[in-house]
């Protein structure tokens, strides 16, 4: 078999050539020239930024630190060991404990917790409060019906520059149930103790919502029946004026109690009264045992019992819990109770865990809200009541000061549930 001569086949592949004219071969020589040099460039670009921030952050960090709060805190073994190669770890461990409280405290408002239900945001440490509440209060005896009429509030005043008030009236209608047991920290914001009543909520409205004024203009009527006269004696309407936050932080601006056994309103009764300081109502009582364990770092909390007051006996209605903890500014995730049918004594005996961040534990508290739903009503629930167990600062909890002197023992100890 006969094969071709290298020359031949050189002289081929020279004849070969693209089917392209020198114009776009030089247009695409270019192009690939651009990208290569883009692509340089781009390279060079992050270079120059990835130098810059390295050099930025280790000459800024002095600064940084010392406009932190809580800068002034050293750590000892930092102190002992200023020359040791480990020193620059213990600085930046540090550096993020303040960062995180920096973040938390920029993160969580001052106002209390940050959670969904409108109870649950509410500002009740209030030191001042302005205005009036204009209402009328009605009783027809033959009907045995209560009317009750919103009609204007007075003189209120902007809390905040960004935004306009949008003010509201929340209505509770509290019966005095039955008497309590002595419950030790059941007290109100003012640091007084509360009247060992146990009260609970026959009736809750809400007005509706009027934007921007400082004197709104209401006329929302509100009506229910009530069983006998002699209740009337037992009953007091609590009257809250809130401003409305789209985040359910309602700010509560003042409130307004009236006892109606006190008044004579068997023919309408228009009144006026001032906003005062709102206060809390002792609506149940929770036994509750705490237990930590500190060498797991774990927090155990035990919803042992719940008493509440019952004014009609209702066979689907069930109660559950729902206990958050904040530790050190952070939030732990909260965890739910099981639902359990109500009645006077509700038993649960469930223990939820909470594992802690970090120690040691400068700020912990636990926040216990029991709510009540229906199981053939979906997607409904009222809130019964809150309490809340734990440390600050400066001054802790007796029930918190018992758990840490029993450490790896539960300790139980009866709570009021305030609302």
């Amino acid at each position: 078999m006969d094969y071709p001569a290298p020359v031949e086949l050189l002289s081929a592949a020279g004849e070969l050539s693209m089917p392209f004219s020198d114009a776009v071969k030089y247009c695409i020589l270019g192009i690939s020239v651009t990208l290569l040099l883009l692509a340089l460039g781009i390279l060079a670009w992050q270079a120059f930024r990835c130098c810059t921030q390295r050099h930025t952050t280790y000459t800024r960090q002095d600064p940084v630190n010392s406009d932190l709060p809580y800068s002034d805190e050293k750590s000892t073994e930092a102190g002992n060991y200023s020359g040791a190669p480990c020193t620059r770890v213990e600085n930046v461990n540090a550096d993020v404990r303040r960062l995180s409280r920096c973040l938390s405290q920029a993160s969580f408002p001052s106002s209390g917790s940050s959670q969904a239900d409108g109870d649950m945001g509410e500002q009740a440490n209030i030191k001042k409060v302005d205005g009036s509440l204009c209402f009328s209060i009605y009783y027809d005896q033959l009907q045995s019906q209560l009317v009750v009429t919103i009609l204007q509030v007075e003189g209120l005043l902007e809390h905040s520059q960004t935004r306009s008030l949008q003010p509201f009236v929340k209505l509770r209608l509290m019966w005095a149930g039955s008497e309590a047991v002595e419950v030790e920290d059941c007290t109100d914001e003012e640091g007084e103790r509360t009247a060992p009543v146990l009260w609970t909520v026959l009736q809750e409205w809400r007005t509706r919502i009027v934007k921007g004024s400082c004197n709104p203009l209401f006329g929302d009527q509100f009506s229910c029946a009530l069983q006998k006269d002699k209740e009337l004696h037992h009953i007091n309407l609590r009257m809250e004026v809130r401003d409305f936050d789209k985040f359910s932080r309602h700010t509560v601006l003042g409130e307004v109690r009236v006892p109606l056994g006190q008044l004579n309103i068997s023919y309408p009764l228009e009144l006026q009264e001032d906003l005062k300081i709102p206060q809390k109502d002792l609506v149940g009582e929770v036994l509750l045992s705490l237990k930590f364990l500190p060498t797991s770092q774990r927090l155990e909390v035990g919803l042992l019992k719940v008493r509440t007051v019952l004014t009609e006996i209702c066979s689907n209605a069930v109660l559950y819990a729902r206990i958050s903890v904040q530790c050190n500014q952070c939030k732990l995730r909260y965890q739910k109770s099981s639902a359990v049918a109500r009645c006077l004594m509700t038993v649960f005996n469930e223990v939820l865990m909470f594992s802690l961040p970090e120690f040691p534990l400068d700020q912990c508290k636990i926040s216990v809200s029991v709510y009540e739903t229906h199981t053939t009503r979906k997607k409904t629930k009222t809130l019964i009541g809150q309490l809340t167990v734990g440390k600050e600062k400066r001054s802790e909890d007796k029930h918190w000061s018992l758990m840490m002197r029993s450490v790896r023992q539960p300790v139980a100890k009866w709570h009021g549930l305030l609302i």
